[in-house]
């Protein structure tokens, strides 16, 4: 997959025939967007067209909340893998900025999706809007269609249980602690990459080494203790605790992800690893002694080991 941030860069011979294209943030790549990119791939095998995917960075509910964002579910370089996975040709995620905020919807039809990437055809879903004030629509959408020669093609949104599968109420499952629901809605356990990086190395002095990760993301969809599963290093699939937060025992600031991998001592530092969300064990708590945070990292580790017994991998 090519992935593609500024328009001199667009692969126009690449697209002289036409694309298939979808827009949205793809934060999280859940069930419905598993359906969307799809219908896309179908589409563009249909038509012998390659599939774009559009999306921005930062993302736009980002940009207008900058000052306290939603969380992330994915990082930049999960969501390109996740993508590339799914078989999609040409990731365009170009920068959102002023110029993008106040675009009209007719210039992003006519400059964006048709002279630049070339769309012949476009897959979106039920709640798609675009443009300046969110005033671009479905039916703005196939309007110009007919005057543009593209079709445009609204993929129903996937229901899980009663629930409408999105972003949002999946950030709203993770933050209150509901990882079955989470991973019900994502099609699999909500993940966190990174690289292992340096820490202060207080986890080994307690006991407990941690494999400390960056995580990247101004907020975390996560915090507490969790049951987890950690994958890409060698000798398959690992069970561990983790803990996401701010360590407030020792006053820290700014939230980590520390990964105690059970009977593993190994130097990993600089690996890119997978950390799979099984089960919540509680929040974090401030503790006056250090002996009491031991006591409870123990219980941690052994309520992680329980838990993980019950979801077999």
């Amino acid at each position: 997959m090519r992935l593609v941030r500024h328009i001199r860069d667009i692969p126009f011979a690449q697209l002289a025939r036409g694309s298939v294209v979808t827009i949205g943030a793809y934060d999280g790549l859940h069930l419905g967007h598993e359906q969307l990119l799809a219908r896309v791939n179908a589409a563009a095998a249909e038509r012998e067209l390659p599939s774009v995917v559009m999306s921005f960075e930062p993302t736009p509910k980002e940009y207008f909340s900058s000052g306290n964002p939603p969380a992330r579910l994915m990082r930049f370089r999960e969501k390109f893998e996740a993508l590339a996975d799914h078989g999609i040709d040409l990731f365009y995620c170009p920068r959102f900025d002023a110029r993008m905020r106040d675009i009209s919807a007719d210039d992003f039809v006519r400059r964006i999706l048709v002279h630049n990437l070339g769309a012949r055809h476009i897959v979106i879903g039920d709640d798609f809007r675009f443009a300046a004030r969110r005033e671009g629509t479905v039916e703005h959408l196939q309007r110009a269609g007919r005057a543009l020669d593209y079709s445009v093609e609204q993929v129903p949104s996937v229901v899980v249980d009663g629930v409408r599968v999105s972003s949002t109420a999946i950030r709203e499952a993770l933050t209150s602690g509901e990882l079955p629901v989470a991973a019900a809605l994502l099609g699999r356990p909500y993940r966190m990459s990174g690289k292992v990086v340096m820490g202060e190395k207080i986890g080994r002095t307690l006991g407990y080494p941690t494999a400390n990760v960056d995580l990247r993301r101004k907020q975390s969809a996560v915090m507490g203790i969790f049951a987890v599963r950690v994958q890409g290093l060698a000798g398959g699939v690992k069970d561990a605790v983790a803990s996401v937060g701010s360590r407030p025992t020792f006053n820290g600031t700014q939230p980590l992800l520390e990964v105690h991998i059970f009977d593993f001592d190994e130097d990993i530092y600089g690996r890119y690893i997978h950390v799979d969300f099984i089960a919540r064990l509680r929040e974090q708590v401030k503790y006056d002694e250090v002996d009491e945070l031991v006591a409870q990292m123990h219980r941690d580790a052994d309520n992680a080991k329980s838990a993980l017994a019950r979801f077999a991998t």
